[in-house]
């Protein structure tokens, strides 16, 4: 099969199971030639096919597997990434649906802000730093559309990285305020505390993840443009929802978000 028809077939088939919310069998499988390029070239077209079905845009990127735990497990040795879309965003203090999820999880993240593209040469954590306008807590919701949560990395690579929902603090910071290495967190759900954290969890500064996802996106002709919004990746694990929970994220410097989920 040509590759063009393989990155159609899969990214027609991710599409439909988020849209009518139901699971799929890992594409590897099927496919053996898929390989983590060809994952994310699926990915770029997954968003093509969102993007012209739900006149949605591009609203920034997220990270994946940042932590060594994750990635030992994964059997990699680097981050994954995904696109975010202006219709994933939710705001804080709407109660979040679970019926159009198959089966999500939430994660803890902070949330970079960008007013300048980066670009050019080898990016750096200070590039990043220079080039972010803001930061602020945010959570991701990831949903898997793999059955039970089982993939390959090219498997979940061309899924968009699981990238389902975010939502962002409506306060912003500015981020040399703040030690982004050293910035203690809390994420509690029902009220009690499930995970401690700091930025530090993330490949040792936040700002180094970020650095990454540039640098991968340079390769591949893209870049991290001005007004968009970086996940810089979990500073937990991934915990379960369901309708009726609520979690609560802490970060020493920049504050507090909620999310409430209904049925």
């Amino acid at each position: 099969m040509l590759k063009a028809d393989i990155e159609d077939q899969i990214a027609d088939k991710l599409y439909e199971a988020e849209r009518h919310v139901y699971e799929v069998d890992k594409f590897t499988e099927q496919f053996p030639e898929l390989n983590v390029e060809l994952g994310y070239d699926i990915q770029d077209k997954l968003i093509e096919i969102k993007c012209k079905e739900e006149q949605a845009k591009i609203s920034g990127w997220k990270l994946g597997l940042t932590s060594k735990s994750k990635q030992e497990m994964m059997g990699v040795h680097e981050p994954s990434y995904g696109v975010l879309l202006d219709s994933m965003q939710l705001f804080e203090g709407e109660p979040i649906s679970t019926q159009s999820l198959i089966h999500a999880k939430v994660e803890p993240e902070i949330a970079f802000i960008f007013n300048k593209e980066i670009s050019g040469g080898v990016i750096s954590v200070t590039d990043v730093l220079d080039a972010t306008a803001y930061i602020t807590p945010a959570m991701e919701i990831i949903d898997s559309r793999y059955r039970n949560f089982d993939f390959t990395l090219p498997d979940v690579v061309a899924d968009n990285s699981s990238s389902s929902r975010y939502i962002l603090g409506e306060r912003l910071y500015q981020v040399n305020d703040v030690d982004l290495r050293l910035m203690g967190m809390v994420f509690k759900k029902n009220g009690e505390i499930i995970e401690t954290s700091a930025g530090a969890s993330v490949m040792g500064h936040p700002a180094r993840a970020v650095a990454w996802l540039a640098n991968k996106l340079q390769k591949r002709g893209q870049r991290i443009k001005p007004g968009e919004v970086v996940l810089s990746g979990a500073l937990s694990k991934a915990f379960s929802i369901a309708a009726g929970d609520h979690f609560s994220v802490s970060f020493d410097g920049i504050g507090t978000l909620e999310a409430a989920f209904k049925e």
